[in-house]
């Protein structure tokens, strides 16, 4: 029997005016941004709508605005009956899966990712972090180049395991520079440094995890009524317990993107819905496997055409 995975992008797939011709034609889509502006207390709707790009792009904005944005579409998508088996999201989507699986409400995972953005950009002062994306490299050498950096003196680690052939890896400037290098001499076909404010998923952002935690402790978890396949070890779980831990971790450990996708297909998963802005989720799955049905929700027409397709294949 198919089965159908829910999944929701990360930081890096924001952009202006997202979301907000769904919230406009569908009420329970609106109520999300409406709350999450409440639950703020500042709109978040107008640096979604109005921007600049470098207002959205900082952390502590990006981040409450892409769970606003993929659980607003959610929302209009669940309005057609429609139902995932499994749910997982990239880094920050993970926020938005558990309030798909419920775990969390919509207001506590947009309040815990506004502070988790503040948090991750304090970490490490600007221009001492980087992260960069490197392909054509299997993750045995890379793990062994960045292995080899980090005990020389300059911190860098696998960052996010995206798909066959596309890792980033991040830590200091320094590090991420040498470990490029050595990645090229090694076979890599390009290093592309990416536009990012901190070295995130690296052990440099430990001290934000141990900040983060005081803000989970007060946090409500649900079980799971949809078992949520975790970035740090890419397994099931519908255990309330066992989420605060993984999200602290999550903060400094890689995004194991390639195993979640492997794990889910083995687990049945045959449809992929990408609920959210952008498409780059789509793209990995596609790189991942060919052979599974990729479906994206990003507005209006998309979420009818989704909810259609679902309910079809039902």
């Amino acid at each position: 029997m198919s089965k159908i995975a829910f999944v929701f992008p990360g930081q890096g797939s924001q952009k202006i005016g997202m979301g907000q011709d769904v919230a406009a034609e569908y009420k329970e889509a609106q109520a999300v941004y409406t709350a999450a502006d409440a639950k703020l207390g500042y709109s978040i709707t107008d640096v979604i709508n109005d921007g600049p790009m470098e207002l959205l792009t900082k952390s502590e904005n990006a981040q409450p605005a892409l769970v606003s944005t993929s659980v607003a579409i959610l929302r209009a998508l669940e309005t057609y009956g429609v139902k995932a088996d499994f749910v997982a999201g990239h880094s920050l989507g993970e926020y938005s899966a558990l309030v798909a699986g419920g775990f969390l409400t919509a207001e506590d995972a947009i309040y815990l990712v506004h502070r988790r953005g503040k948090l991750m950009e304090a970490a490490v002062p600007n221009g001492q972090g980087a992260m960069a994306a490197v392909l054509g490299l299997d993750r045995e050498k890379l793990g062994a180049i960045t292995d080899s950096v980090t005990s020389e003196g300059d911190d860098v680690q696998l960052a996010n395991l995206n798909c066959p052939g596309q890792i980033v890896i991040s830590g200091t400037v320094v590090g991420v520079e040498k470990a490029g290098e050595q990645a090229k001499e090694a076979g890599a076909k390009r290093v592309l440094p990416l536009a990012v404010s901190g070295p995130f998923h690296s052990k440099l952002m430990i001290p934000a995890a141990e900040q983060f935690q005081a803000e989970l402790d007060n946090i409500a978890f649900q079980d799971g009524k949809i078992p949520v396949v975790n970035n740090v070890d890419a397994e099931a779980t519908t255990d309330k317990n066992a989420i605060p831990e993984k999200l602290v971790k999550q903060i400094y450990s890689p995004v194991l993107w390639e195993d979640i996708v492997t794990n889910l297909i083995e687990q049945g998963v045959d449809t992929f819905v990408e609920i959210g802005s952008g498409k780059v989720l789509s793209g990995l799955i596609k790189k991942i496997n060919r052979d599974v049905t990729i479906l994206a929700a990003g507005d209006v027409a998309s979420v009818k055409e989704v909810a259609e397709q679902l309910k079809e294949a039902e």
